[in-house]
This record gives structure tokens, C-alpha cells and sequence, in this order.
């Protein structure tokens, strides 16, 4: 049995600079942006207000459920942050479900999810200075007690770190379970069907039970974690303003 478990592969080299290495992180990422693109283009153009098409409907009812979700975990005075909030969504679970088309998702890459992290932890920072003033986020650090400070900094560093890796962590995993899985079903097939002329060289093990785990690892894992780290995100900088 033989099985590649690898990260994300460099696919070609820019000769600037000295050489910036493009991966498929990068470049799946960029199709799946442009996939986006494509489909909110699809979707807003040729809006009316009376006589709507079911194109028009469709996104109007994309942008109320996202609009809802935000309010409903943030309140009204916050349904600005839906557009960010459908974005990183959206970006979340075309990268993950990529992987049903043959892609590696770039959520398999940490980069990807600490980058989304961090800008999280930086709108978390801005969020309580805009609410509280630098006095008061400073002063923030140290309470209850000033004992305390240690402790505060490293839960608030601690934020982005386990937002990234819990997002990471459950997307590479599916995708590394569902490679050993693949290998060990053609090593079966193999052992079991190889005595037979041609037949024993399909791995036909491989037909049914990974369609299976590609419902969970594939579809509902990746659903649910892009729904987690903009549940994490909106709770986050709710709490900021508080």
C-alpha cells in the first residue's frame, strides 16, 4: 500500500524578488475567489424592484439569512458586519468542498486559517479600542487584578491560534483519513480480487464506503466549521464592545 500524505505541493516559481514560490494553496485559492465572483456576479446583476427573477430571489434570501445570522448573535447596531461575516463564510466553505472536485482545500493549510484568524484578532483589538479608548483597553489587560495581566495577553494571543488551528485541524485531518482510507481499500481489493485476470486490478473496494465518509468529511464537516469560526468570529468582537 502505497500512500502520499503531503502538504500543499509548489506548483511553479515567479523569478522575482528571488523567487516567490506559488502553491496550490495559492492557486486553488484564487479559483475558488474567482468561483465566488462568478457566482455573486450571476446573481446581482439585473436587479429590479418589482417583478424580481428567481435568480434575484435566491440572493436576496442569501443575504437576509446572513443579515439574521449577524443580528441575532450581534444585534442590530452590528448588521454592518454581515458583509464580512457572508464573505469569510462563503470563502470558508468553497475552500473546504473544494475538495469534492478533485482540489486540495486550502483550509488543509494552516496559512490560510491563521491569515483569517489574525484579521479576526486584529478587528477584536480595534473593536475594544473603538469602544473603551486605548486607556481602556490597556487598562483591560490587567483586570480583574493586575496579577492577572500574564494571563490576559496570553488568552487574548491565544484567540487566533485556536481559531486556526481548530479549522485546520478538522479540514487536514478528514483529508488525511480519507487518503489512508483510499489506500488501505485498494490494498484489500487487491489482496482479495487479485487473483482474478483485469478484475484484480481495479480497485473496486474503493466504490461506495469513501462516497460515504466524503458526506461527512467533505460536505457536513465543512459546513459546519465554516459555520464555527463565524459564530467564534461574530461572539468575539461582540464581547469587544462590551
Amino acid at each position: 500500500m502505497n500512500i502520499d500524505v503531503h502538504g500543499p505541493k509548489i506548483l511553479f516559481e515567479i523569478p522575482v524578488l528571488g523567487g516567490i514560490k506559488v502553491s496550490e494553496t495559492i492557486v486553488n485559492m484564487w479559483i475558488i475567489m474567482a468561483v465566488i465572483t462568478l457566482v455573486c456576479f450571476f446573481l446581482g446583476r439585473n436587479l429590479r424592484v418589482k417583478n424580481p427573477s428567481k435568480r434575484q430571489l435566491v440572493a436576496e434570501k442569501a443575504v437576509l439569512m446572513i443579515t439574521s445570522m449577524v443580528t441575532g448573535v450581534m444585534g442590530k447596531r452590528n448588521a454592518h458586519w454581515a458583509p464580512y461575516i457572508g464573505t469569510l463564510l462563503l470563502l470558508s466553505a468553497f475552500s473546504s468542498l473544494s475538495s469534492l472536485t478533485g482540489l486540495r482545500p486550502p483550509t488543509a493549510d494552516l496559512n490560510v486559517t491563521l491569515g483569517w484568524a489574525l484579521v479576526t484578532f486584529v478587528m477584536i483589538q480595534a473593536t475594544k479600542i473603538k469602544y473603551h479608548g486605548f486607556g481602556g483597553w490597556l487598562k483591560g489587560f490587567a483586570e480583574p487584578v493586575v496579577v492577572m495581566t500574564p494571563m490576559n495577553i496570553i488568552s487574548e494571543l491565544a484567540t487566533p491560534i485556536s481559531m486556526s488551528f481548530r479549522h485546520f485541524g478538522n479540514i487536514a485531518a478528514g483529508l488525511v483519513i480519507t487518503s489512508l482510507i483510499y489506500g488501505a481499500l485498494a490494498a484489500l481489493s487487491g489482496a482479495v480480487l487479485g487473483w482474478i485476470p483485469i478484475l484484480g486490478d481495479i480497485p473496486l473496494f474503493q466504490v461506495g464506503l469513501p462516497a460515504l465518509l466524503s458526506i461527512y468529511f467533505d460536505l457536513f464537516t465543512s459546513c459546519l466549521q465554516a459555520y464555527i469560526f463565524c459564530m467564534l468570529t461574530m461572539v468575539f468582537v461582540s464581547n469587544a464592545q462590551d
